[in-house]
């Protein structure tokens, strides 16, 4: 199943007393792009997230966002620097001897100071973070995940649906080559035939010259490879593994294919056909940019 490059995904997990949310969102890019934010303190596990996401997403420009909220019993002290506190009194003092008063500094008041008290972490084992972190990745990526497969089926819904489309254009063009063939072959008998009145040509050589410039007008291995490039286009929409290369790839290969049928056959149908055709293609690439 084809997925889109386009999603989100959101998981969060209680963890040592705070609240630890992963969020994850991606658009479409040509390789996978990932751009990570986390706690300073666990920065040594970024390799660790992105190895986890390389071996999940194939395609895409994906932020990570890796956020913890510290409640009451999180892994916190409260500390008083009380060199600090000290200098804030000391100052106090001296202001106070300037202004002609003893009031001394209130506690609430040093309390609120800056700098007076401050929280410092426990240190962390950072592998038991590592354990609940990963499968907490695990879980955000299968949510954007879901969400890329959702887009995704809609994406190869459209490419199959203007994969029909051209079919039924190739269809027309196939019904009318017999007679176009005919037309083409008559025109150059008639042709050669009026110079063949002013230089004696030999008819075996005639014979040859019409062949030769019949098969150049020729399409058959066009439309055969294009009706090969087609089908090709909806196994890969149905193989299950990441398609959009493979189907930027094939959406070259069957412009071209158009564009030499459009050259060899000058006929005002095949022409129109020609140009639908172009049409849906260019819609089918604009699907499969988003697809990974």
């Amino acid at each position: 199943m084809a997925r889109s490059m386009t999603g989100f995904g959101k998981a969060s997990v209680e963890l040592d007393g705070s609240t630890v949310s992963i969020e994850l969102s991606s658009v479409n890019h040509r390789f996978l792009d990932a751009s990570v934010r986390m706690p300073r303190e666990w920065l040594a596990l970024e390799p660790s997230v992105r190895e986890a996401l390389k071996a999940r997403v194939e395609r895409g420009k994906l932020n990570v966002s890796i956020n913890r909220k510290r409640g009451a019993t999180s892994m916190r002290t409260l500390r008083l620097d009380q060199e600090v506190a000290g200098q804030y009194v000391a100052a106090s003092k001296e202001i106070g001897h300037l202004l002609g008063t003893t009031e001394p500094l209130k506690l609430n008041t040093l309390a609120q100071l800056p700098d007076v008290f401050s929280y410092a972490d426990v240190d962390e084992d950072l592998e038991a973070v590592k354990t609940a972190l990963l499968p907490l990745l695990d879980e955000a990526v299968e949510r954007l995940d879901a969400m890329r497969l959702l887009e995704g089926k809609a994406l190869a819904a459209e490419v199959a649906n203007r994969v029909g489309l051209l079919r039924e254009s190739l269809s027309r063009v196939e019904a009318l080559l017999p007679e176009l063939n005919t037309q083409h072959e008559e025109r150059l008998r008639t042709r050669i035939a009026e110079l063949n009145e002013t230089a004696d040509i030999a008819e075996e050589r005639l014979a040859i010259e019409v062949a030769l410039m019949a098969e150049k007008g020729d399409v058959t291995e066009e439309t055969v490879r294009l009706t090969t490039h087609l089908d090709h286009v909806v196994e890969v929409l149905s193989s299950g593994e990441p398609a959009g290369r493979k189907l930027n790839f094939l959406s070259q290969e069957i412009q071209r294919e158009i564009n030499t049928l459009g050259s060899k056959v000058r006929d005002s149908a095949v022409s129109r056909e020609v140009l639908e055709m172009k049409s849906d293609l260019e819609k089918i690439r604009e699907q499969i940019q988003n697809i990974e």
